[in-house]
């Protein structure tokens, strides 16, 4: 699939000396969604405002569909819609009103059956007439999204969009992506919320230090990279694991009622069986056991503690 959004070697330093971007390169394909992950200050933000032309780079080169973010820069724009992380809207305009004045700033013309067909696919429909200032705040950051779409742009930028926003918003809120995906829209959202990138991602991207680490395909990153744990239930408690386990991955929690074994979820064999056999030998006496899978969130943080 070809790359709508192409990032090569693109740095940002300030004039304080700060790089927060070092020689970033990123393709992100059409149609997709980019769930971009990060510590607080790893340049999630900054490689965004560089992407939509708000941040200007040090050096390197965007491109959105083909055109050069700097050289093209009104070309490429109107591809684009940003999602910022504040709710930056007038308070005392109508829904519809600030949809439709958006559109109109990026050139459009006048079009209400396309402004009522965006408040509608947000659930904003019956919303039109009301004053901003009258909205929830989940609503509010409906109407964010819908002045982002108002010019259709086929590249969407969500920037934390569900901060501060209760768990079944949240949840509403990434239906309302997928429905986005389904019409076309390439989607990209930084979040802190590990859950959003694992629910809704095509492909996730960890950032830290103004570095991308990795992008990929987010089951494959798991089934790569994710481990898997056995625990066991002991019948009695033990102090120390005994010498004869020494070989595996073993580890005791819970005051020493439970054993933990770690393995590799890409090997042929687990282990498993012979160890159980081991313990058996040992003397350790097992009364349960529970397997589990890592999680993205796992993953995510020894990637960003391996980087630190």
């Amino acid at each position: 699939m070809a790359a709508i959004v192409s990032v090569k070697n693109l740095r940002k330093t300030y004039d304080t000396g700060f790089e927060a971007l070092k020689s970033v390169n990123l393709d992100i394909e059409e149609g997709e969604i980019l769930a971009l992950l990060g510590p607080n200050g790893a340049g999630k933000t900054t490689l965004i405002s560089t992407i939509c032309g708000i941040t200007v780079p040090t050096s390197g080169t965007v491109s959105v569909g083909g055109f050069d973010t700097v050289l093209e820069y009104r070309q490429a724009r109107s591809l684009i819609g940003l999602v910022p992380q504040e709710i930056n809207l007038e308070p005392f305009e109508t829904v519809q009103n600030t949809v439709a004045f958006s559109r109109g700033l990026f050139g459009k013309p006048r079009d209400d059956a396309k402004v009522a067909a965006i408040l509608k696919s947000l659930s904003l429909d019956d919303k039109a007439k009301s004053k901003v200032k009258e909205l929830s705040g989940g609503m509010k950051r409906r109407v964010l999204i819908a002045k982002a779409l108002a010019h259709e742009p086929r590249v969407l930028f969500l920037d934390e969009p569900t901060a501060g926003v209760d768990v079944e918003l949240r949840r509403d809120m990434w239906n309302v992506v997928a429905d986005l995906k389904a019409t076309g829209v390439t989607i990209i959202l930084t979040t802190h919320y590990i859950e959003e990138a694992e629910a809704i991602a095509d492909r996730v991207g960890v950032i830290s230090k103004g570095q991308i680490l990795l992008v990929q395909d987010k089951a494959e990153l798991m089934s790569q990279m994710g481990k898997k744990q056995l625990r066991v239930d002991l019948a009695e408690r033990a102090t120390t694991i005994p010498s004869s386990l020494s070989d595996y991955d073993l580890a005791l929690e819970k005051d020493g009622t439970v054993l933990v074994y770690t393995y590799d979820t890409r090997h042929e064999r687990t282990g498993i069986r012979r160890l159980l056999n081991e313990m058996n030998d040992a003397g350790l006496v097992m009364t349960d056991l529970q397997t589990q899978q890592s999680s993205l969130e796992d993953i995510f943080v020894g990637l960003v503690k391996d980087d630190a």
